[in-house]
């Protein structure tokens, strides 16, 4: 008789089961590994990276939780695109042009000259990094899930021993380049691009080896770089910088549809909120770094014109070379344009 009750119960409960979604049957506790390069004060581990997991967790009851690995604990920042894809973490930093081989098309947000505001230019790059081609060919292809993304402010100049006003003045320095738009950019401004992550960058200014560098406001705060530094350009627009953060595609097929559909959700926001935070930080950090003994020079109309000349030129030598390699530099570059129209 028992056994037969029993049969009973399972029959019904499996029943009741087969009329569920099957989000509600995935309840089981979900830890998920996080990892990028950003020092444990940077500010976008402390806006953006901290209260995303937050939000997650609170969201989703606290099923889902992170094994954190900040300041390259898993890692070098050039790495963690391998790094997600192989599934040593779960999420990681990825930097674009930290891998501008494996994500050309992706680094159209840091031309020169092309948006005045880290909003601004957010707002098209998410636009146009969630539709083919660039979701397709640049993450999906690298088995990676975008999950948030924001464009820092347009960059500055920063030095150690010499003031920059004009193209000329710039000639001949050595300064720090993230690469792709950015080397080309600074060649045709007489600049001798030096790439390398920013993690680095500090022992190179230190030692001399570095003249200065194209860097957002914020950051160099973050990196401990203002005691190395003697003048900042204000309202230069000389390339910017992609922040995105990607899961691996087998670990985001693998989660429930209502997990997924919080992490989107909390994603989305945070490409907003960052984006305003970075805009209304910059002031900020401008005011402590002149506090610090920074000398800051607003370039003039006749002072941008002898960059605006060469940035013009370098986002068509930009799509016209990834066209020749067989890649749609021109269909992207009209994509972003166009999605800056509507800003």
């Amino acid at each position: 008789m028992k056994k037969t009750i029993s049969k009973l119960v399972l029959t019904a409960v499996a029943a009741l089961v087969a009329g569920l979604p099957a989000t509600t049957l995935a309840q089981d506790a979900i830890k998920l590994r996080l990892a990028h390069s950003f020092p444990t004060a940077h500010f976008i581990q402390v806006q953006a990276v901290e209260p995303w997991m937050a939000q997650v967790t609170e969201r989703t009851d606290g099923r889902v939780t992170f094994e954190h690995f900040p300041a390259e604990q898993l890692g070098k920042a050039k790495d963690m695109l391998t790094l997600t894809q192989n599934g040593v973490t779960d999420i990681g930093y990825v930097g674009v042009s930290y891998v501008s081989d494996k994500m050309p098309l992706a680094g159209v947000a840091q031309l020169p000259g092309s948006f005045p505001t880290s909003c601004i230019g957010t707002k098209a790059f998410w636009e146009v990094a969630n539709q083919d081609p660039i979701k397709s060919q640049e993450f999906a292809a690298n088995n990676v899930h975008l999950l948030f993304a924001f464009v820092l402010e347009p960059y500055q100049i920063y030095t150690a021993n010499k003031k920059v006003q004009t193209a000329a003045d710039a000639s001949g320095l050595k300064l720090r380049s993230t690469g792709g738009a950015m080397d080309i950019f600074s060649r045709k401004i007489g600049v001798v691009p030096v790439r390398m992550t920013a993690t680095e960058v500090r022992e190179s200014l230190s030692r001399g080896t570095l003249d200065g560098l194209i860097f957002p406001n914020q950051s160099v705060i973050s990196y401990d770089l203002v005691s190395l530094l003697k003048y900042g350009t204000r309202g230069g627009n000389f390339g910017s910088f992609i922040v995105s953060f990607v899961i691996n595609e087998a670990s985001w097929a693998k989660l429930p549809d209502d997990v997924k559909d919080v992490m989107t959700k909390t994603s989305e926001e945070m490409v907003t909120t960052m984006c305003n935070n970075i805009d209304e930080g910059v002031d900020k950090a401008v005011a402590e770094m002149t506090a610090e003994g920074v000398e800051y020079y607003t370039l003039s109309e006749s002072d941008l014109a002898t960059f605006a000349k060469h940035s013009d030129e370098v986002a068509d030598e930009w799509a016209k070379d990834l066209d020749g390699r067989g890649k749609p530099g021109s269909e992207v570059l009209k994509q972003f344009r166009d999605a800056l129209a509507k800003q």
